[in-house]
């Protein structure tokens, strides 16, 4: 199996082929102009339109869709206008638009990557402060005999933050904090990634209150997101069962027996990058010192999670954030009798953040396929598609067809907000032509779209595999049974949905 940069380089030359095969087309787009208070239309062929912001003109567009939503900002991106697709002069990317979607993907991944940096920067300084295997040695002590606790205790944590506010991407923060105390307990890698990535996409895929998926997605169907919550919060709590089920079977067979872990052939060198420990007695006194450099390393962890959560905070200011508790341990590690000095804490935090160069380039490397299919305009085809295959089919069939529809295009567009305003005018009123809420089609859409980003290397996984130095064909041998549990136990919930209703 190639490694991540292989594959999304291979990736990105079937994204150039695809603009010359499938056909080019587009919806027209309507979207919000706050200055003028008006709505604007982007028709196919350029042309833009500018018509009042009431519902009556909605109306007439056939856009079901409270006027609230738009001027009141729960629709800040363009959506699509249903019965408006028009196909266009074929728009096939050439050979230059490999390396040159590559670079604009990365440029445009640019703040998620200064976070990382940052976030690498400030790692680097706290090991070397000596603070991170002191703490481990006193946290193996008190955890002896009960080590599967912790990981009971971040994947919960992982799962409600992504129900309730999509913690994803910003779950990467949590490796470095995390990883070497789960080395530390006999664990492997395939153990991290399920604890953190696996458990907050889970907490994702079936979202209760996350404003990035199900809220954005039923504004866009023209739903209260309340509709359908009782049945989201029935299937978050199976389902975050089944994870830390799966997770404990998992672990206890590895900690039983490490060679039967899924990543065993690469364990010495997992170990090697992650592991903290240290054999000078001296350096592994826990001092007062060391006690506030991770209490202040921790602190960062819950000021991101309730920023993200109740402020919106974005990567620069997250990022601002870590950056202003690195520049504050960096002082700590710097002076004193036992201090590394100021060339040695900027050496630590500038070989701290490069540790993490590989992995910003992935999630650069990841958006430009997207910016490929984009500009070659086949995603609207897909999506025209799509909606014609499903128009006459009856509730149950309609249903389960919707959740392969959205599985396929987890791959196209693996962001949950940008699936949302493409689909979900289209889509969801189809569920109209069928007798069933359309709040079902959006939960098709979460389930269908999630059970493709744990597989799809055009989302997050390249990213999570690349910073644990990981073969993807570890990782799929490990998450299929959890795909397809979504999709069973997901087509389930839909079709029980289509029945009672």
């Amino acid at each position: 199996m190639p490694g991540a940069f292989s594959i999304l380089f291979i990736l990105t030359i079937v994204a150039v082929i695809a603009t010359w095969v499938i056909p080019a087309g587009s919806y027209s787009k309507l979207s919000y102009n706050a200055p003028t208070s008006q709505l604007q239309i982007k028709n196919p062929n350029g042309s833009v339109d500018k018509v009042p912001a009431t519902q009556k003109e909605l109306d007439k567009l056939g856009v079901k869709i409270d006027i609230k939503q738009f001027t009141s900002g729960g629709i800040t991106q363009a959506i699509s206008i249903p019965k408006t697709y028009e196909k266009l002069k074929q728009r096939p990317a050439s050979i230059a638009a490999v390396p040159t979607s590559m670079v604009q993907g990365v440029i445009e991944a640019v703040d998620i990557m200064v976070f990382i940096f940052v976030l690498g920067g400030l790692i680097g300084v706290v090991k070397a402060s000596g603070a991170f295997e002191s703490g481990l040695l006193a946290l193996t002590k008190k955890t002896k005999g009960h080590e599967f606790l912790l990981i009971f205790l971040v994947a919960i944590l992982m799962v409600l933050g992504g129900t309730l506010c999509g913690i994803e991407e910003e779950a990467v923060a949590f490796y470095p904090i995390l990883v070497p105390v789960f080395i530390a307990m006999g664990y492997d890698s395939i153990v991290c990634v399920g604890a953190i990535f696996l458990a907050s996409s889970i907490g994702t895929c079936f979202s209760t209150i996350n404003p990035f998926s199900v809220v954005i997605a039923s504004n866009a169907a023209g739903i209260d997101f309340t509709q359908g919550l009782n049945w989201r919060v029935g299937g978050v709590i199976v389902a975050a069962a089944f994870v830390v089920g799966y997770l404990y079977w998992y672990s206890k067979k590895v900690k039983a027996n490490p060679e039967l872990s899924y990543s065993y052939e690469d364990h010495e060198s997992f170990d090697k990058m992650w592991s903290v420990a240290s054999d000078d007695g001296k350096s592994k006194a826990f001092t007062l010192r060391k006690k506030i450099i991770l209490i202040l390393f921790a602190v960062t962890f819950p000021i991101m999670v309730w920023g993200v959560m109740a402020k919106g905070w974005g990567f620069p200011i997250m990022a601002a954030s870590f950056l202003t508790f690195a520049i504050v341990i960096m002082f700590l590690t710097a002076t004193g009798k036992m201090g590394i000095g100021e060339k040695g804490v900027v050496d630590a935090f500038v070989e701290g953040a490069s540790s993490l160069v590989g992995v910003s380039l992935i999630i650069g490397l990841a958006r430009g396929i997207n910016l490929v299919l984009n500009n070659g305009m086949i995603s609207d085809t897909m999506l025209q598609f799509s909606s014609n295959l499903v128009a006459h089919m009856n509730g149950p069939v309609f249903i389960i067809v919707m959740l392969l529809i959205f599985f396929v295009l987890g791959f196209i567009v693996p962001s949950s907000s940008g699936l949302a305003v493409l689909s979900m005018p289209i889509l969801a009123p189809l569920a109209d032509t069928v007798h069933i809420p359309r709040f079902v089609v959006v939960t098709a859409y979460q389930f269908g779209q999630y059970a493709m980003l744990f597989l799809a290397p055009t989302g997050l996984v390249m990213a999570t595999l690349q910073m644990l130095d990981m073969k993807y064909s570890h990782w799929l041998r490990f998450v299929w049974p959890v795909v397809a549990f979504v999709l069973i136990f997901g087509g389930g919930i839909l079709v029980a949905e289509v029945l009672i209703y």
